[in-house]
Protein backbone atom coordinates (compact mmCIF):
# COMPACT_ATOMS: atom_id res chain seq x y z
CA UNK A 1 0.00 0.00 0.00
CA UNK A 2 1.45 3.47 -0.75
CA UNK A 3 1.96 6.50 1.84
CA UNK A 4 -1.01 8.41 -0.31
CA UNK A 5 -3.10 5.08 -0.30
CA UNK A 6 -2.24 4.69 3.62
CA UNK A 7 -3.37 8.61 4.23
CA UNK A 8 -6.42 8.47 2.74
CA UNK A 9 -7.65 5.56 4.74
CA UNK A 10 -6.32 7.31 8.09
CA UNK A 11 -8.39 10.52 6.79
CA UNK A 12 -11.36 8.38 6.53
CA UNK A 13 -10.86 6.29 9.74
CA UNK A 14 -10.80 9.91 11.74
CA UNK A 15 -14.06 11.35 9.67
CA UNK A 16 -16.06 8.42 10.38
CA UNK A 17 -14.88 7.86 13.75
CA UNK A 18 -16.79 9.88 16.30
CA UNK A 19 -14.22 11.39 18.45
CA UNK A 20 -14.03 9.73 22.38
CA UNK A 21 -13.62 13.04 24.06
CA UNK A 22 -14.41 16.92 23.42
CA UNK A 23 -11.81 18.31 20.93
CA UNK A 24 -10.14 21.15 22.43
CA UNK A 25 -8.98 22.62 19.17
CA UNK A 26 -12.05 25.58 18.23
CA UNK A 27 -14.71 24.35 16.41
CA UNK A 28 -16.53 26.40 14.12
CA UNK A 29 -20.52 26.84 15.51
CA UNK A 30 -22.14 24.08 14.99
CA UNK A 31 -25.56 23.83 13.97
CA UNK A 32 -28.26 23.97 16.46
CA UNK A 33 -30.97 21.44 17.33
CA UNK A 34 -34.10 21.86 15.75
CA UNK A 35 -36.57 24.32 16.78
CA UNK A 36 -39.42 24.18 18.91
CA UNK A 37 -42.52 23.58 16.27
CA UNK A 38 -44.46 26.29 18.06
CA UNK A 39 -41.50 29.03 17.55
CA UNK A 40 -41.08 30.60 14.01
CA UNK A 41 -38.07 28.61 12.43
CA UNK A 42 -34.73 30.51 11.79
CA UNK A 43 -34.11 31.44 8.14
CA UNK A 44 -31.14 29.30 8.18
CA UNK A 45 -29.10 27.26 10.36
CA UNK A 46 -25.60 27.24 8.83
CA UNK A 47 -24.38 27.29 5.60
CA UNK A 48 -20.82 27.24 4.10
CA UNK A 49 -18.79 27.37 1.07
CA UNK A 50 -15.43 24.44 0.74
CA UNK A 51 -13.00 24.56 -1.41
CA UNK A 52 -10.74 21.33 -2.03
CA UNK A 53 -11.55 20.18 1.31
CA UNK A 54 -11.62 23.53 3.60
CA UNK A 55 -14.05 25.68 4.39
CA UNK A 56 -13.52 29.30 3.01
CA UNK A 57 -16.63 31.51 4.25
CA UNK A 58 -19.59 31.14 6.39
CA UNK A 59 -22.10 33.38 4.67
CA UNK A 60 -25.02 34.69 6.68
CA UNK A 61 -27.88 34.34 4.26
CA UNK A 62 -28.69 32.51 1.20
CA UNK A 63 -28.04 35.37 -0.71
CA UNK A 64 -25.02 36.06 0.45
CA UNK A 65 -24.46 31.86 -0.47
CA UNK A 66 -25.36 32.37 -3.73
CA UNK A 67 -23.61 34.97 -4.46
CA UNK A 68 -20.13 33.21 -3.19
CA UNK A 69 -20.59 30.52 -4.91
CA UNK A 70 -21.06 32.04 -8.41
CA UNK A 71 -17.80 33.40 -7.87
CA UNK A 72 -15.73 30.60 -6.89
CA UNK A 73 -17.02 28.03 -9.47
CA UNK A 74 -14.53 25.45 -7.89
CA UNK A 75 -16.02 25.29 -4.41
CA UNK A 76 -19.42 23.51 -2.97
CA UNK A 77 -21.70 25.17 -1.02
CA UNK A 78 -23.03 22.99 2.26
CA UNK A 79 -26.52 24.71 3.30
CA UNK A 80 -28.44 23.00 6.39
CA UNK A 81 -31.72 24.51 7.04
CA UNK A 82 -34.25 23.21 9.69
CA UNK A 83 -38.24 23.63 8.81
CA UNK A 84 -37.79 26.39 6.37
CA UNK A 85 -40.52 28.93 5.29
CA UNK A 86 -41.64 28.28 1.44
CA UNK A 87 -40.04 31.38 0.26
CA UNK A 88 -36.56 29.74 1.35
CA UNK A 89 -36.96 27.13 -0.54
CA UNK A 90 -38.30 28.55 -3.44
CA UNK A 91 -35.34 30.10 -3.38
CA UNK A 92 -33.47 27.49 -3.31
CA UNK A 93 -35.42 25.58 -6.56
CA UNK A 94 -34.52 28.84 -8.50
CA UNK A 95 -30.84 29.19 -7.70
CA UNK A 96 -30.15 25.34 -8.05
CA UNK A 97 -32.71 24.26 -10.51
CA UNK A 98 -34.52 22.08 -7.95
CA UNK A 99 -37.11 19.76 -9.15
CA UNK A 100 -40.83 21.00 -8.56
CA UNK A 101 -41.93 17.52 -7.35
CA UNK A 102 -38.44 17.35 -4.86
CA UNK A 103 -39.47 20.78 -3.19
CA UNK A 104 -43.01 19.58 -3.11
CA UNK A 105 -42.00 17.23 -0.83
CA UNK A 106 -39.19 18.85 1.04
CA UNK A 107 -42.10 21.52 2.53
CA UNK A 108 -44.10 18.91 4.19
CA UNK A 109 -42.22 15.98 6.39
CA UNK A 110 -43.91 12.50 6.74
CA UNK A 111 -42.44 11.10 3.87
CA UNK A 112 -41.29 8.25 3.36
CA UNK A 113 -37.50 7.45 2.83
CA UNK A 114 -36.75 6.96 -0.96
CA UNK A 115 -33.89 8.16 -3.53
CA UNK A 116 -34.82 10.48 -6.51
CA UNK A 117 -32.65 11.34 -9.34
CA UNK A 118 -33.45 14.82 -11.10
CA UNK A 119 -31.17 15.18 -13.65
CA UNK A 120 -27.86 16.14 -11.78
CA UNK A 121 -29.20 16.50 -8.87
CA UNK A 122 -30.40 13.57 -6.28
CA UNK A 123 -33.14 13.91 -3.61
CA UNK A 124 -32.85 11.58 -0.43
CA UNK A 125 -35.54 11.09 2.16
CA UNK A 126 -34.09 10.12 5.28
CA UNK A 127 -36.27 8.74 8.53
CA UNK A 128 -33.69 9.52 11.23
CA UNK A 129 -34.66 7.94 15.14
CA UNK A 130 -33.36 8.69 18.61
CA UNK A 131 -34.26 6.84 21.37
CA UNK A 132 -35.57 9.17 24.61
CA UNK A 133 -34.43 7.82 27.68
CA UNK A 134 -36.69 9.98 30.30
CA UNK A 135 -40.08 8.32 28.66
CA UNK A 136 -38.65 4.95 26.86
CA UNK A 137 -40.03 5.82 23.70
CA UNK A 138 -38.20 5.78 19.74
CA UNK A 139 -38.39 10.13 18.74
CA UNK A 140 -38.32 9.73 14.69
CA UNK A 141 -37.42 12.92 12.21
CA UNK A 142 -37.42 13.42 9.05
CA UNK A 143 -34.56 14.63 6.48
CA UNK A 144 -34.50 15.88 3.35
CA UNK A 145 -31.16 16.24 1.31
CA UNK A 146 -30.04 17.98 -2.29
CA UNK A 147 -27.55 16.66 -3.77
CA UNK A 148 -25.85 18.65 -6.85
CA UNK A 149 -22.65 18.88 -8.67
CA UNK A 150 -21.31 21.85 -6.40
CA UNK A 151 -23.98 21.94 -3.27
CA UNK A 152 -25.78 20.01 -0.84
CA UNK A 153 -28.79 21.31 1.29
CA UNK A 154 -30.39 19.47 3.81
CA UNK A 155 -33.90 19.94 5.11
CA UNK A 156 -34.41 18.74 8.83
CA UNK A 157 -37.95 17.93 10.20
CA UNK A 158 -36.89 17.21 13.74
CA UNK A 159 -33.80 16.97 15.82
CA UNK A 160 -32.57 13.81 14.52
CA UNK A 161 -29.85 13.71 13.74
CA UNK A 162 -26.91 15.96 15.12
CA UNK A 163 -25.78 17.68 11.51
CA UNK A 164 -23.36 19.61 13.56
CA UNK A 165 -21.44 16.99 14.25
CA UNK A 166 -21.58 15.43 10.62
CA UNK A 167 -20.06 18.99 9.69
CA UNK A 168 -17.06 19.14 12.39
CA UNK A 169 -16.08 15.76 11.55
CA UNK A 170 -15.99 15.98 8.00
CA UNK A 171 -14.25 19.16 8.17
CA UNK A 172 -11.71 17.61 10.44
CA UNK A 173 -10.56 15.27 7.19
CA UNK A 174 -10.77 17.98 4.50
CA UNK A 175 -9.45 14.61 2.44
CA UNK A 176 -12.53 13.60 2.81
CA UNK A 177 -14.74 16.90 1.80
CA UNK A 178 -12.57 17.23 -1.25
CA UNK A 179 -14.25 13.87 -2.74
CA UNK A 180 -17.52 16.35 -3.25
CA UNK A 181 -21.25 16.01 -2.69
CA UNK A 182 -21.39 12.74 -3.02
CA UNK A 183 -18.63 12.58 0.48
CA UNK A 184 -21.21 14.74 2.05
CA UNK A 185 -24.31 12.37 1.23
CA UNK A 186 -22.24 9.50 2.90
CA UNK A 187 -21.26 11.15 5.71
CA UNK A 188 -24.95 12.37 6.63
CA UNK A 189 -26.45 8.45 5.74
CA UNK A 190 -23.44 7.15 7.83
CA UNK A 191 -24.99 9.63 10.63
CA UNK A 192 -28.20 8.53 10.46
CA UNK A 193 -27.55 4.72 10.42
CA UNK A 194 -25.34 4.78 13.19
CA UNK A 195 -28.34 6.46 15.08
CA UNK A 196 -30.20 3.49 14.92
CA UNK A 197 -28.02 1.58 16.83
CA UNK A 198 -28.81 3.33 20.30
CA UNK A 199 -32.68 2.50 19.32
CA UNK A 200 -31.76 -1.01 18.61
CA UNK A 201 -30.01 -1.51 22.21
CA UNK A 202 -32.85 0.82 23.99
CA UNK A 203 -35.33 -1.45 22.28
CA UNK A 204 -33.85 -4.63 23.31
CA UNK A 205 -33.58 -3.63 26.86
CA UNK A 206 -37.86 -2.44 26.85
CA UNK A 207 -38.67 -5.89 25.39
CA UNK A 208 -36.44 -7.17 28.25
CA UNK A 209 -38.28 -5.76 30.54
CA UNK A 210 -41.34 -6.19 29.05
CA UNK A 211 -41.23 -9.87 29.57
CA UNK A 212 -40.61 -9.81 32.74
CA UNK A 213 -43.75 -7.54 33.41
CA UNK A 214 -45.80 -10.18 31.31
CA UNK A 215 -44.63 -13.09 33.50
CA UNK A 216 -45.04 -11.01 36.67
CA UNK A 217 -48.76 -10.30 36.16
CA UNK A 218 -48.46 -6.14 35.55
CA UNK A 219 -51.66 -5.06 34.30
CA UNK A 220 -50.32 -2.51 32.30
CA UNK A 221 -47.97 -4.70 30.23
CA UNK A 222 -50.28 -5.05 27.19
CA UNK A 223 -50.58 -1.03 26.78
CA UNK A 224 -46.70 -0.71 26.34
CA UNK A 225 -46.40 -3.64 24.02
CA UNK A 226 -49.01 -2.06 21.91
CA UNK A 227 -47.22 1.33 22.06
CA UNK A 228 -43.83 -0.28 21.58
CA UNK A 229 -45.16 -2.26 18.42
CA UNK A 230 -46.98 1.10 16.52
CA UNK A 231 -43.54 2.34 17.38
CA UNK A 232 -41.15 -0.76 15.77
CA UNK A 233 -43.91 -0.76 13.09
CA UNK A 234 -42.62 3.01 12.40
CA UNK A 235 -39.09 1.99 12.43
CA UNK A 236 -39.40 -0.28 10.15
CA UNK A 237 -40.73 2.02 7.40
CA UNK A 238 -37.61 3.77 8.68
CA UNK A 239 -34.97 1.40 7.86
CA UNK A 240 -36.86 -0.87 5.43
CA UNK A 241 -36.62 1.04 2.47
CA UNK A 242 -33.11 2.07 3.12
CA UNK A 243 -31.48 -0.89 1.78
CA UNK A 244 -32.84 -0.71 -1.44
CA UNK A 245 -31.87 2.91 -1.86
CA UNK A 246 -28.54 2.69 -1.01
CA UNK A 247 -27.92 -0.51 -3.31
CA UNK A 248 -29.85 1.89 -5.95
CA UNK A 249 -26.92 4.66 -4.94
CA UNK A 250 -24.15 2.19 -5.16
CA UNK A 251 -24.56 1.18 -8.81
CA UNK A 252 -25.13 5.15 -9.50
CA UNK A 253 -21.68 5.80 -7.76
CA UNK A 254 -20.28 3.11 -9.90
CA UNK A 255 -22.11 4.46 -13.24
CA UNK A 256 -20.95 7.91 -12.37
CA UNK A 257 -17.59 6.70 -11.21
CA UNK A 258 -17.53 7.72 -7.65
CA UNK A 259 -14.39 7.43 -5.75
CA UNK A 260 -13.50 3.59 -5.21
CA UNK A 261 -13.32 4.11 -1.52
CA UNK A 262 -15.77 6.04 -0.75
CA UNK A 263 -18.25 3.18 -2.74
CA UNK A 264 -16.52 0.52 0.06
CA UNK A 265 -17.95 2.72 2.69
CA UNK A 266 -21.22 2.87 1.26
CA UNK A 267 -21.27 -0.52 1.21
CA UNK A 268 -20.48 -0.68 5.09
CA UNK A 269 -23.23 1.72 5.67
CA UNK A 270 -25.75 -0.89 3.74
CA UNK A 271 -24.62 -4.18 5.41
CA UNK A 272 -25.44 -2.30 8.77
CA UNK A 273 -28.79 -1.00 7.30
CA UNK A 274 -29.37 -4.45 6.48
CA UNK A 275 -28.70 -5.63 9.93
CA UNK A 276 -30.85 -3.46 11.72
CA UNK A 277 -33.50 -4.16 9.77
CA UNK A 278 -33.24 -7.54 10.61
CA UNK A 279 -33.24 -6.74 13.94
CA UNK A 280 -36.23 -4.28 13.63
CA UNK A 281 -37.93 -7.32 12.15
CA UNK A 282 -37.46 -9.45 15.18
CA UNK A 283 -38.24 -6.94 17.62
CA UNK A 284 -41.69 -7.40 15.49
CA UNK A 285 -42.09 -10.62 16.14
CA UNK A 286 -40.67 -10.76 19.51
CA UNK A 287 -43.23 -8.27 20.52
CA UNK A 288 -46.13 -10.00 18.50
CA UNK A 289 -45.13 -13.17 20.67
CA UNK A 290 -45.07 -11.93 23.67
CA UNK A 291 -48.35 -10.29 22.94
CA UNK A 292 -49.76 -14.07 22.44
CA UNK A 293 -48.59 -15.01 25.53
CA UNK A 294 -49.61 -12.50 27.59
CA UNK A 295 -52.85 -13.41 26.20
CA UNK A 296 -52.77 -16.84 26.98
CA UNK A 297 -51.46 -15.53 30.83
CA UNK A 298 -54.41 -13.14 30.95
CA UNK A 299 -57.24 -16.05 29.98
CA UNK A 300 -55.58 -18.24 32.36
CA UNK A 301 -55.80 -15.74 35.10
CA UNK A 302 -59.10 -15.05 34.11
CA UNK A 303 -59.91 -18.59 34.03
CA UNK A 304 -58.74 -19.17 37.33
CA UNK A 305 -60.57 -15.87 39.03
CA UNK A 306 -63.80 -17.55 37.34
CA UNK A 307 -63.26 -20.93 38.65
CA UNK A 308 -62.32 -19.39 41.89
CA UNK A 309 -65.52 -17.19 41.67
CA UNK A 310 -67.79 -20.89 40.81
CA UNK A 311 -66.42 -22.50 43.96
CA UNK A 312 -67.21 -19.71 45.89
CA UNK A 313 -70.66 -19.42 44.98
CA UNK A 314 -71.33 -23.46 44.98
CA UNK A 315 -69.89 -23.02 48.45
CA UNK A 316 -71.96 -19.86 49.29
CA UNK A 317 -75.22 -21.98 47.65
CA UNK A 318 -74.40 -25.61 49.71
CA UNK A 319 -74.50 -23.38 52.86
CA UNK A 320 -78.26 -21.45 51.55
CA UNK A 321 -79.89 -24.67 51.38
CA UNK A 322 -78.48 -26.27 54.92
CA UNK A 323 -79.71 -23.20 56.64
CA UNK A 324 -82.94 -23.07 54.55
CA UNK A 325 -83.50 -26.60 55.29
CA UNK A 326 -83.18 -26.06 58.77
CA UNK A 327 -85.11 -23.11 59.20
CA UNK A 328 -87.70 -25.34 57.28
CA UNK A 329 -87.90 -27.76 59.85
CA UNK A 330 -87.59 -25.57 62.39
CA UNK A 331 -90.83 -24.01 60.65
CA UNK A 332 -93.07 -26.63 61.24
CA UNK A 333 -93.31 -27.35 64.94
CA UNK A 334 -93.40 -23.57 65.12
CA UNK A 335 -96.32 -23.56 62.95
CA UNK A 336 -98.54 -26.09 65.21
CA UNK A 337 -97.21 -24.41 68.23
CA UNK A 338 -98.79 -21.41 66.77
CA UNK A 339 -102.05 -22.74 65.56
CA UNK A 340 -102.80 -24.47 69.23
CA UNK A 341 -101.53 -21.20 71.18
CA UNK A 342 -104.67 -19.31 69.93
CA UNK A 343 -107.19 -18.04 72.43
CA UNK A 344 -110.31 -19.37 70.48
CA UNK A 345 -113.04 -21.41 73.04
CA UNK A 346 -114.31 -23.14 70.21
CA UNK A 347 -111.09 -25.70 69.42
CA UNK A 348 -112.17 -29.01 69.77
CA UNK A 349 -108.61 -30.29 70.25
CA UNK A 350 -108.20 -28.04 73.45
CA UNK A 351 -110.63 -30.49 75.72
CA UNK A 352 -109.23 -33.27 74.39
CA UNK A 353 -107.15 -35.84 76.73
CA UNK A 354 -104.64 -36.24 74.17
CA UNK A 355 -104.22 -33.02 72.28
CA UNK A 356 -100.79 -32.31 73.90
CA UNK A 357 -98.86 -35.43 73.04
CA UNK A 358 -100.69 -35.35 69.75
CA UNK A 359 -98.86 -31.72 68.90
CA UNK A 360 -96.09 -33.00 70.35
CA UNK A 361 -96.00 -36.04 68.00
CA UNK A 362 -97.02 -33.92 64.99
CA UNK A 363 -94.22 -31.78 65.31
CA UNK A 364 -91.82 -34.31 65.66
CA UNK A 365 -93.05 -36.24 62.35
CA UNK A 366 -93.01 -33.22 60.82
CA UNK A 367 -89.36 -32.47 61.86
CA UNK A 368 -88.10 -36.09 60.77
CA UNK A 369 -90.19 -36.37 57.58
CA UNK A 370 -88.69 -32.79 56.24
CA UNK A 371 -84.56 -34.22 57.70
CA UNK A 372 -85.15 -37.27 55.91
CA UNK A 373 -86.49 -35.49 52.46
CA UNK A 374 -83.42 -32.78 53.16
CA UNK A 375 -80.60 -35.38 53.99
CA UNK A 376 -81.76 -37.25 50.76
CA UNK A 377 -81.41 -34.49 48.71
CA UNK A 378 -77.65 -33.53 50.19
CA UNK A 379 -79.26 -30.47 51.89
CA UNK A 380 -78.14 -31.05 54.64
Amino acid sequence: MSSKDSARRSAWRRALTPPSAPSKTPVQTPEPPAPDPAAEPPSIVQAALYRDGVRVSSPATLADTFHELREQRSGMAWIGLARPPESELLSLAEEFDLHPLSIEDAMEAHQRPKLERYGDTLFVVLRAARYLDAPEEVDFGELHVFVGPDFVITVRHGAAPDLSAVRHRMEQAPELLRLGPEAVLYAILDAVVDGYAPVVAGVQNDIDEIETEVFRGDPEVSRRIYELSREMVEFQRATRPLVGMLHALMAGFAKYGTDEELQRYLRDVADHVTHTSERVDGFRQALTDILTVNATLVTQQQNAEMRALAEAGFEQNEEIKKISSWAAILFAPTLVGTIYGMNFEHMPELGWSFGYPFSIGLMGVVCVSLYVIFKRRDWL
